[in-house]
Parts: C-alpha cells; sequence; structure tokens
C-alpha cells in the first residue's frame, strides 16, 4: 500500500468514501489439499492468522472468504482478523449448472449456518468443499444471491471454467449482458486480454453492449501466503462504509470506484482536510472533507452556502463578481457574526508535503499556523495558490465579463519563469532607457539653446579686440579661464568623495547569513563556515583602504587649498592692475568690465560644444540600445502569447465537441486607449474607434506612422486628419510609453449547444443564454488544476442537461486529480458524479438566530444507506415522488 493511500485512509476514516485494497476470492487452509493435491503446512487456524498478518504487512483491508461449496473455514479468518482491523467478507466460490464460476459474497454479518442455507438455496444440496456443480444456471445463481442480500463475481472469466471460455454464442452474449452480472475477474489488466475477450470486457463489442460497463476486478485464488503479493490477487475498491452495500456501488459505478494495482495511483492535490467553527451558525460544526467531489446538500437555509462562504473568507479571498461581494459581506457580517473563529486544516504537497492550520476569527485577518502550531510568515495564498470560489451566481458573473473569461484561460499556461524575469527585466531596461533617452535629449536641448547665444557672443568679442581691449586686459581676461580651471579640480576629485562615501556604507561587511545559527540546518554547515573568517579579513583590509583613501583625499584637499591660498593672491594682483586700466578707459568712454563679463560667458560656454558632443553620443547609444530592447519586447510577448495560444489547443482537444477557445493577440487595445488619453489628450474618439477596428494593430508600426507624419496616420488607420495631425504631435516621450504597452490578448468562447450526438451548434457566448455561459465557464474552471474548486450551487445558473452531459462527466474525470466541494439541490452532481462524500446539514431556527448541525449518520457517501435516503428525500423529493417520475417518464 502506497504511503499516500494509506495516510488518506488514515486521515479520511470519516471522511466518505476511500479505496481499500481488497483480495475477494482467499481460500481457508485446506483448500491447497482439497482441490490441488497439495500438503498443506500447519492447521486452518494458524493459516488464516499467517494470512491475516501478510494482509496487514501490505496493507490489505479487506478480504472474501470463498471456498468452493463450502463456508467452513471462515471462522478461523474472524477470529484471525478480531484485533487488525481487516473485514471479513463471508462468501464461497459456487460453479453454475453450466460450468461457470461464480464468488458469491455476503454481509460481513451473516451467520455461518445463514450461509450454508444460502449453498442450499443456489442448488448445492451437501455444502462442503467440492468441484460439484449447483443446479441452478448462471442467471438464476446471480437472480437468486442478489435476493440473498449478496453480491457476486463471475470468476477467471477468460481462464477454465470462465463464463467467457464456457458458454459461446448467443447463450454467451445472453449471460454477459444479464442485468444482474455486476463485476468480473480478470487476471492483470485488460489491455493484456486477447483482441476478442478485451473488445467484450471494454464494452467495444457491438453484439455483447451493455448499458453500464462491468466492474473489473482482479481477485486472483489466494492458497498460500505468497498469493496475496500477486499483483493480480487483489485490487482497491472505493467505499464510505465496507459493507455489501459498498462493494454494489463500486460495482455500480467501477470508472469511479474501482483501481487495480497495475493502474497508475491518484495524482497527489492540494487538499482541505477539515473545517471547524467556534460561534455562529454552525457553533460546533467540524467537517471532515474527502480529497475528491465533496458535496453539501440540505434544505434552503441548512448552511451550505455558510460552508463556502467561510472557506473563502478563512482564507482571505475576495469574491470576483460585485454582487458576489455583497453576498459574502452579509453572510460574514450577519451570520458568521463577530468572534466567530473558523479554522481550515489544509495539506500542500508542493515544494513538500506540508500540513498548515488556517485560522480567521471574524472580523481579524487569517492566521497560519505550521504542523508545530507555530504562527507562520506565510500567507493562506502561499500555502494554497490557485484556490477557486464560486458563490451562488457568481460563475454567471464571472461569463458575463470578457476580461475575466480571459483570465480563466491563464490557468492553464504551462508558466515559464525565466521567461517571465525576461520579461520583467526587458520591462524594466525599456523604462530605463526612456529616462535615459527624455534626459540626455532634455540636456541637450538646453545645451544646444546656452550654445545659441555663442556666435553673437564671440561677434560681439571681435569688435572689442578691434578696439585693442584684448592686449591692455589681456591678463584679466585669462584669469578667467584660470578661475574655471581651477574650480574644475574638486569636481574631478568628487566622484572620489562619492565611491568613499559608498565604500563606508558597506563595511563592516554583513555575515550574519554565514553564522552557526544561520548555517545550523545545512548539511555543508562546515564548509560554508569557513567563508567567515574571510569576508571578516576582506572587510578589515577594506577599513584601512577607507582610511588610506580618507587620507589621500584630505591630502588632496590640502594641496588644492594651498593652490587656491597663491592663486588668490595673484588674482589680487591683477585685479589692482585691471582696476588701474579700468580707470583709464572710463576717461575714453570704453567698458572693460563688459569686455570680461563677455570673456567669462564665452568661457563659460565653450566646454558646453564637447559636452554636446558626448551627450550626442550617449542620445545615440540609447536609441540604439532602444531600437534592440524594443525587438526583444515584442519577441517575449510573442513567447507568451505562443504558450497561451498552446493552452487554448490544449483546452479545445480536453474539451472536444463542447467548448472551443480561440485567442486573439493584442485584442484589448484598452491600454492603448487609457496611455492616448493621459498622453497625448484632446478629442480622439475617432481614432480609438478607428484603432480598435484594426483588424492585427502593431504598436511598433503605429508610432513610427505617428513620428512620420500625420498624413502617415491618416492613410494607415484612416484616422480624421485633425486626430491624425494630433497623435504626429505627440511628445517623444509618450510615443515612447506606447511603444512599451503590452495590449493583453482576448479570448472568445464558444459552447456546443447540441445534444450529445448531434451535428455541433456552435455558438459564441455574447449569444449564449445565462445558464450555457456559465456552463461553459464552469467547464473551463474544471479543467489543469491541482488546487480545490469550490461552487455553490452551480445549477442555479446552468441548463440540467449540460450538467448531466458535459459537467458531471469532466467532474469524474478532474475528480482523479482534484478536490472539489459543491453544495447542490441537484441529485445529478452527488449521484452520477459518484461524490465520495455527501454532507446533509440540517438547520434549526434562522441564519442569524438559529443554528445547523451536521449529523454522523448524514456524512458518507451514496453506498451508505442513511445518506442514500437523504439524497432521495432532499434532491428527489422522497422515494415516491422518484417512482412517480420514473413512472411518468416511461423509464
Amino acid at each position: 500500500m502506497s504511503s499516500f493511500i494509506q495516510g488518506a485512509a488514515e486521515q479520511y476514516q470519516s471522511a466518505g468514501a476511500v479505496f481499500h485494497r481488497c483480495a475477494l476470492q482467499v481460500n481457508p487452509g485446506d483448500y491447497i489439499e482439497t482441490f490441488r493435491g497439495q500438503l498443506s503446512k500447519g492447521n486452518t487456524q494458524s493459516y488464516a492468522e499467517s494470512i491475516i498478518e501478510k494482509a496487514a504487512a501490505i496493507g490489505v483491508s479487506v478480504l472474501a472468504i470463498t471456498n468452493h461449496n463450502d463456508v467452513s473455514g471462515i471462522a478461523d479468518f474472524r477470529v484471525a482478523a478480531a484485533n487488525y482491523g481487516i473485514t471479513i467478507f463471508p462468501g464461497f466460490e459456487i460453479s453454475s449448472s453450466e460450468g461457470i464460476h461464480v464468488l458469491c459474497i455476503y454481509s460481513p454479518e451473516t451467520g455461518e449456518d445463514q450461509l450454508r442455507m444460502f449453498l442450499g438455496g443456489l442448488g448445492i444440496q451437501e455444502p462442503g468443499p467440492s468441484a460439484d456443480l449447483s443446479s441452478h444456471s448462471f442467471a438464476l445463481i446471480l437472480s437468486k444471491v442478489y435476493e440473498q442480500g449478496g453480491i457476486t463475481v463471475a470468476a477467471h472469466v477468460t481462464n477454465d471454467s470462465g463464463l467467457l471460455n464456457v458458454l459461446s454464442g448467443k447463450s454467451r452474449i445472453q449471460a454477459w449482458q444479464n442485468e444482474n452480472l455486476l463485476a468480473v475477474q480478470i487476471p492483470g489488466q485488460a489491455k493484456d486480454l486477447p483482441v476478442d475477450a478485451r473488445q467484450i470486457i471494454l464494452n467495444k463489442n457491438a453484439d455483447y453492449h451493455r448499458s453500464n460497463n462491468v466492474a473489473v476486478i482482479n481477485a486472483k485464488d489466494i492458497a498460500k501466503v505468497e498469493d496475496l503479493e500477486n499483483p493480480s490477487a487483489s485490487c482497491w475498491i472505493k467505499m464510505s462504509e465496507v459493507s455489501i452495500d459498498g462493494l454494489l456501488q463500486a460495482f455500480l459505478d467501477p470508472d469511479s470506484r474501482i483501481r487495480l494495482n497495475s493502474d497508475p495511483e491518484p495524482e497527489e492535490h492540494a487538499e482541505f482536510l477539515n473545517l471547524s467553527w467556534q460561534g455562529g451558525f454552525l457553533d460546533d460544526t467540524d467537517i471532515h472533507f474527502n480529497q475528491n467531489l465533496n458535496v453539501l446538500v440540505g434544505g434552503r437555509g441548512a448552511g451550505k452556502s455558510t460552508v463556502v462562504e467561510s472557506i473563502r473568507y478563512v482564507l482571505g479571498l475576495e469574491p470576483i463578481g460585485e454582487e458576489a461581494g455583497k453576498t459574502h459581506e452579509g453572510m460574514v457580517r450577519h451570520v458568521l457574526r463577530g468572534g466567530t473563529k473558523i479554522a481550515l486544516r489544509v495539506r500542500s504537497y508542493r515544494p513538500a508535503k506540508r500540513e498548515y492550520l488556517i485560522e480567521r476569527t471574524v472580523p481579524n485577518p487569517p492566521v497560519v499556523r505550521d504542523e508545530n502550531g507555530q504562527i507562520s510568515s506565510l500567507l493562506p495564498e502561499d500555502i494554497l495558490p490557485r484556490v477557486e470560489i464560486y458563490g451562488q451566481h457568481e460563475i454567471s458573473e464571472l461569463a458575463k465579463s470578457p476580461e475575466k473569461c480571459t483570465l480563466l484561460l491563464s490557468r492553464f499556461v504551462q508558466h515559464d519563469e525565466s521567461l517571465d524575469r525576461r520579461k520583467e527585466s526587458v520591462r524594466r531596461d525599456l523604462q530605463q532607457n526612456r529616462k535615459s533617452v527624455v534626459d540626455s535629449r532634455s540636456e541637450l536641448q538646453q545645451v544646444d539653446d546656452r550654445l545659441a547665444m555663442l556666435p553673437g557672443l564671440e561677434e560681439t568679442l571681435v569688435r572689442y579686440q578691434e578696439a585693442g581691449l584684448e592686449d591692455r586686459l589681456q591678463e584679466r581676461s585669462l584669469l578667467v579661464r584660470e578661475e574655471r580651471t581651477l574650480n574644475s579640480i574638486p569636481e574631478r576629485v568628487q566622484t572620489f568623495r562619492e565611491c568613499l562615501e559608498t565604500l563606508r556604507q558597506e563595511l563592516p561587511i554583513d555575515r550574519a547569513f554565514l553564522s552557526a545559527k544561520a548555517l545550523q540546518d545545512l548539511p555543508g554547515k562546515m564548509i560554508l563556515g569557513d567563508a567567515d573568517p574571510i569576508l571578516e579579513q576582506l572587510s578589515d583590509d577594506l577599513e584601512q583602504v577607507a582610511n588610506q583613501f580618507a587620507d589621500a583625499l584630505t591630502r588632496v584637499d590640502q594641496g588644492i587649498e594651498g593652490i587656491r591660498v597663491r592663486w588668490e593672491q595673484r588674482k589680487g594682483e591683477v585685479e589692482s592692475e585691471y582696476q588701474d586700466i579700468l580707470r583709464e578707459l572710463q576717461k575714453s568712454a570704453v567698458d572693460g568690465e563688459e569686455f570680461i563679463r563677455l570673456r567669462g560667458q564665452i568661457e563659460g560656454l565653450r566646454p558646453l560644444r564637447e559636452r554636446r558632443e558626448l551627450l550626442s553620443r550617449l542620445e545615440k547609444e540609447h536609441s540604439d540600445r532602444r531600437l534592440a530592447l524594443l525587438a526583444e519586447w515584442e519577441e517575449v510577448k510573442a513567447m507568451k502569447f505562443r504558450l497561451l495560444d498552446r493552452a487554448a489547443r490544449n483546452v479545445n482537444r480536453k474539451l472536444r465537441n463542447r467548448v472551443s477557445v480561440e485567442v486573439t493577440s493584442a485584442g484589448d487595445r484598452g491600454p492603448l486607449y487609457e496611455t492616448l488619453r493621459t498622453e497625448v489628450g484632446g478629442r480622439l474618439s475617432e481614432a480609438i474607434d478607428q484603432l480598435a477596428r484594426a483588424p492585427d494593430l502593431s504598436l511598433p508600426e503605429f508610432v513610427k506612422c505617428c513620428r512620420d507624419s500625420a498624413e502617415a496616420v491618416n492613410t494607415a488607420y484612416s484616422i480624421p486628419s485633425a486626430q491624425a495631425d494630433r497623435l504626429a504631435k505627440a511628445s517623444p516621450e509618450a510615443l515612447m510609453r506606447i511603444e512599451e504597452l503590452e495590449l493583453p490578448p482576448t479570448t472568445s468562447i464558444r459552447l456546443n449547444t447540441a445534444p450529445v450526438g448531434e451535428p455541433p451548434s456552435w455558438h459564441p457566448l455574447d449569444e449564449l443564454s445565462t445558464g450555457q455561459k456559465a456552463t461553459a465557464v464552469l467547464l473551463l474552471l474544471l479543467l489543469e488544476s491541482d488546487a480545490p474548486l469550490i461552487v455553490d450551487q452551480p445549477e442555479d445558473d446552468l441548463d440540467n442537461r449540460f450538467i448531466t452531459e458535459g459537467v458531471v462527466p469532466r467532474m469524474r474525470e478532474e475528480k482523479r486529480r482534484r478536490q472539489f466541494i459543491f453544495s447542490t439541490h441537484n441529485a445529478n452532481i452527488p449521484v452520477l458524479g459518484d461524490a465520495e462524500l455527501i454532507l446533509g446539514l440540517t438547520p434549526s431556527g434562522e441564519a442569524e438566530q438559529g443554528k445547523a448541525t451536521i449529523r454522523p449518520e448524514h456524512v458518507g457517501s451514496i453506498d451508505a444507506p442513511a445518506v442514500r435516503e437523504l439524497v432521495e428525500d432532499i434532491l428527489e423529493g422522497g422515494k415516491d415522488a422518484f417512482e412517480t417520475r420514473r413512472r411518468k417518464y416511461g423509464f
């Protein structure tokens, strides 16, 4: 028994139907001697004990004792199994008058005297180990065992004494199609059988066709302890109660309830384990969920919606729809009520198997505890990131929103983390690049504006030079250049001051991640710990370097200050001479100060020519870099869309002939319209309309037209001239923002509304009724996830035919790998869906003052008689009502 199944069986003792490993053809100790001519070892009691011990060791929890025409050995197994929790089904193997071997199995409580009477009633006059044939036919044996309250299995149907070997022709067809034939035993898998037998057993032979598939089990004759280990000796049968009713329901629904040892094990998936309340409408209620399909049933006001909204609330999930949000808020305020504590225990398998307890007391936020009861920093969405919960009519709300329907498809995309990281990196690089381009162009414009003054200043300077002032004021003129040179020295040193500051901020190096405490759980802690002294030495060395760095800068400052003092003395001397010259020039009406200011302005502008060359190079580098980034950006978006398109094809394959999905690249133009309104502005309604009609809108091409001319925009997109002109005059930054947009894809969903077997009739969502829209959406929700899906009364928005033809078959398939929790008034969901757990809620009083309970007898699957009666009463209106409808329909 796998640890997964064993753990599940232990966890879900009271949580509905789970798989039990069953060996249904175990023989007593004297069988090998009586029927195979081999000496048995030990007495029959010790043999039974060894069989029970072996069964317990390998996880077999159900045994059927089926000796030929004999029940005397059953008591040994009952005694041996008493302390092992193993269920013993009493019974026998019988041969029909045609020679067909049949296993006859009865309730565990059936006594040996009763069994002997059953044998006699089946045409065996002298019960005891023998190969005698019954006087009854195969068909009569099946019928009588059913009347006796037992269940039958056609033994080894493809081998000697098996149904398909003993009979032929029309008699074999009639026997195979007998309505009381529910289960057959084969060796191994059906795919390994001869072709003719395989076609019959898999219900693919038209001559032998049955309205319901026969249950196929492995139950090889067990005559010695080692036989139990043979994979063909046992199989897995799903039951909520190990009983004849449990076996009967499994044989009636083998696709859901029977699994061979050779079949794949159930897939591990995230699941809710149990949910409990303290306070509120469900005070002191505790639900243990099944890992597959759970269905909440009960009358109006029984608390089904309270369970659904409690799960949503404890997980801190917000409803998708506006109306669903109002309903949820009202439920929390008036039904759960302040102070109510909800506790949800969950199991997650990724990245590793872990259990968590999520608690929430109204109105406080959720608290997550780990397996040790310690409060975790994780949030519920970290543990169960893809849980989906839909309240009453919320799926219908979702179906009305094309944008939200598009989001559904993302669930099926195979996420590529490296592509996601690359996309975000390119997006950031583009944003930074835009800033660099804008900044470089802005500074370049400022430089050009200032340099535009230089020709006029130089022309004025020439006139002063022609007047002879250049020679007389040369030394004062050159003093301007000297001062600028002196002021440039600290600018050159400033970079190194910033380097020192950065170095100081990083010292001492943080080595906490290499501490003994941080490494204590790592197997390689001794090796990794050796890095600590290395970083410590580096930190000390850099501290010395920083001190030397600071000393060097201090020496520079002192040296420059000395130079400045000496230069200031020189400046004073030159200024004194300059003032004398100015006084002389004033006598001749010449403005010497104006000449010096002019010289200063020119000297201040001339370096900008070098700066302009640098800025031009930078602007070109940024522009070239942008071209490369934009090409990569378009490629990344295309790759993301291809993943989505592949997911759509996968969905179409899985939902063939039911739902069709088609995605359109860049179909959602909303981000473009918003950018045009905020970055361009003005009247653009016709432009937006025309862009909405463009079938394959390329943002790079659109931006290129805007940069070219208004005429190019008008020609390419038929946009009116005035609005095309506005687009053509958009700022460079606005156009760059448009280049960086990501226009989400749109999804078109179509539903085949034709009944099964008729030609397809496909209709898009906007042509469908509310129920049909919800059907298409629900079929998508049922696919491709390992996280729980909770839906409150889906039938409120669904057409009943679509439930049986589309939703239920998909639900049965997906519940093997996913947990479902549905509340419903529709019997098709729990019955045809074969719910592993049905929970009947019983209310008393109104929601705001009353209380709801779940009675123990109303917890289980359809194989529990009390649960079956509950389903009849609540969902079918009672047995009489069901029978009346059946007769009126003519069934």
